[in-house]
């Protein structure tokens, strides 16, 4: 049986879901941001002892077909942006479309109606915060950063970045006290 989970989006929601399975004396075949196979059909009561486990941690377990689309949707989004050295080559539209297996604009109206943003600005936002996490480990330059995250040039990195912050990316660098969003807030 497959449950999807909403802002799980790191390895400690991984632990903190595997946990709460485990405490419920529930077993899974795969446990992956946002999904996780259990191999027990789950009855409403261990249903509502496992949603009220994950709200302890700020994880919510859904049950909406749109809510768990759109969440599949920015779990693509998430591990394309922040788990791959590189970003995909293709489109991001062709992309999202091949791995989730629908039509993009279907993906793409769904995910604004509910979400108030279009998968476009969604992207950006996530661009954005690996560009931070990029500049913050000070690895990179700005040309490897554009060029490792898909930018046309390093101006285009620097003028969508103003656009998203109200910074400059070494503005962003020369700050003692950087801010970067956790996944979940993007």
């Amino acid at each position: 049986m497959k449950l999807y989970i909403k802002y799980m989006v790191s390895l400690r929601c991984k632990i903190v879901v595997r946990d709460a399975l485990k405490n419920l004396g529930l077993h899974y075949t795969s446990l992956e941001l946002g999904v996780v196979d259990v191999m027990e059909d789950i009855n409403n009561e261990e249903r509502e002892k496992l949603k009220a486990a994950l709200l302890e941690s700020g994880l919510e377990l859904m049950d909406d077909k749109k809510a768990v689309l759109i969440e599949k949707i920015k779990i693509v989004i998430t591990e394309m942006i922040h788990y791959n050295d590189e970003l995909p080559k293709v489109n991001y539209s062709e992309y999202i479309s091949k791995i989730m297996g629908y039509d993009y604009t279907y993906l793409a109206n769904i995910f604004s109606e509910v979400k108030g943003i279009t998968i476009e600005h969604y992207i950006i936002a996530h661009k954005i915060e690996k560009v931070k996490e990029l500049l913050l480990y000070d690895e990179l330059n700005l040309t490897e950063i554009s060029y490792r995250m898909n930018y046309s040039s390093v101006s285009h990195l620097s003028t969508q970045f103003k656009k998203v912050t109200g910074l400059t990316p070494t503005f962003f660098k020369s700050l003692k006290d950087k801010k970067r969003n956790s996944l979940d807030e993007v």
